[in-house]
């Protein structure tokens, strides 16, 4: 939403200000009566409304009573509004085209109920000359709003229409198949498709692969999505996470266990730290939604023949993430690091008892050995480097050096002694991995 959809007002004066607050608060406290007055002509005017279950009927007047008092709200706090207000009428909107409601008819919704908003805001604004300059000063806001509302609820409409329309579904799930098996279609509506996302545009390909899966999500009626929605949810966001000008493919693969598989071209001037960067704030989006995503991330392919071993790796990135979800992306992380994540339980079995007692022990300490034996490392074994850095004396940083060695028996100086001690250390702070199966 741009920055002028909602006026705050601050340059009115004061007595059209408390005048606009009084309207405001009003029809604010009387919210529900609003959004009965709005839901009832909805339900009983347009026909794809009409003969709906109660469950249907509750949804509707449950949205029109969010969309007054975000609205409302906006103006007695003197803010703008955003699209992230609106995140749970792009919810609602995907409900409808789910329930088949045909698109005039939702449109036409939005209409009877600005109806019967502004038939409120005229009875409750009473007479006066500054009853009337605050009721016209609230037009342009208000109008602003009901345009970015419709619009967005238009969109998230068409977008799962879009998403859902048999023919591209088949389509981009075939494609995914071909691709994931790393080939690339020839000829016919596949060919069209994968030029569609950017796939096959550009030589040499730089191709990365995403597996994400919902983690977890909360019901609509509360105002989250369901978990059936969720998986849609998830695939629409990565559809819209490009970074070459092209939407990404995405494809939720399996509806029993949802498993979302996206392949996004970086073309020939994106990068994989931009496409990262664009991931984690989409998995932020979501959870802001109340979705909680798992989004493993590949390395870059170098073509469509090695997107199988992609596909692979963005399946073993995702398995390294905690319950609570969240982005691995292995593009960021070092060889190293990868290790540390995969390693099972036998790894932090093979740890040394003397070094995992000391290490146990320091811990509790305030970890001080474990820090400086990592600033030792940073400082590629420049005691004095590693003692500035951690900002105590020369001979402070010497003597817990020694205490190392004397606790563990590793000569801290030996490369070899140095990485075990290293590995120990980052093996406790890293999670045990989860061990899901996908």
């Amino acid at each position: 939403m741009s920055a002028g959809s909602q006026t705050v007002g601050n340059s009115l004066p004061e007595r059209v200000r408390a005048e606009r607050t009084r309207i405001v608060g009003s029809i604010y406290d009387h919210t529900e009566e609003v959004a009965e007055l709005g839901s009832s002509a909805i339900l009983a005017q347009i026909p794809g409304y009409a003969g709906r279950d109660g469950e249907f009927r509750a949804d509707v007047h449950e949205q029109v009573t969010r969309l007054c008092r975000t609205g409302l709200g906006a103006l007695l706090d003197k803010r703008r509004v955003t699209a992230a207000d609106l995140a749970a009428t792009r919810r609602a909107a995907v409900r409808r085209a789910q329930s088949g409601l045909p698109l005039t008819d939702y449109i036409t919704a939005f209409r009877l109920g600005q109806q019967a908003f502004w038939k409120s805001l005229v009875a409750h604004a009473g007479d006066s000359p500054a009853a009337r300059e605050a009721t016209l000063s609230m037009v342009l806001p208000l109008t602003r709003y009901c345009d970015l509302v419709s619009t967005q609820a238009t969109h998230a409409y068409l977008e799962y229409q879009q998403h859902q329309s048999a023919e591209a579904g088949r389509d981009g799930r075939d494609l995914l198949e071909c691709l994931l098996g790393g080939t690339m279609p020839d000829r016919g509506p596949l060919l069209a498709t994968a030029s569609a996302h950017g796939i096959g545009v550009t030589n040499p390909e730089r191709l990365v692969v995403v597996t994400a899966t919902v983690r977890g999500s909360r019901n609509h009626r509360s105002g989250e999505p369901s978990e059936t929605e969720a998986p849609h949810l998830v695939s629409a966001a990565l559809a819209r996470t490009a970074v070459n000008g092209y939407r990404t493919l995405a494809v939720v693969r399996d509806p029993g266990a949802p498993e979302i598989v996206a392949v996004a071209g970086l073309g020939r001037t994106g990068t994989v730290e931009e496409l990262c960067a664009r991931l984690r704030h989409t998995c932020d989006s979501l959870t802001g939604e109340g979705i909680t995503t798992a989004l493993g991330i590949s390395t870059v392919s170098a073509g469509i023949e090695y997107l199988p071993r992609a596909w692979q790796e963005a399946r073993a990135a995702l398995g390294l993430l905690p319950d609570g979800g969240g982005v691995m992306a292995l593009p960021e992380l070092s060889p190293f690091r990868y290790l540390l994540l995969s390693s099972d339980e036998t790894a932090r079995n093979l740890v040394d008892p003397r070094i995992a007692r000391t290490l146990t022990d320091d811990q509790a300490k305030g970890a001080v050995l474990a820090d400086t034996i990592r600033a030792f490392v940073a400082a590629d074994m420049n005691l004095r480097e590693a003692a500035d850095a951690l900002r105590i004396h020369h001979n402070t940083a010497k003597y817990r050096l020694r205490r190392i060695q004397q606790l563990t028996g590793r000569n801290i100086r030996t490369v070899t002694d140095l990485v075990e001690l290293l590995v120990a250390i980052e093996l406790r702070a890293t999670p045990r991995p989860v061990g899901r199966e996908l």
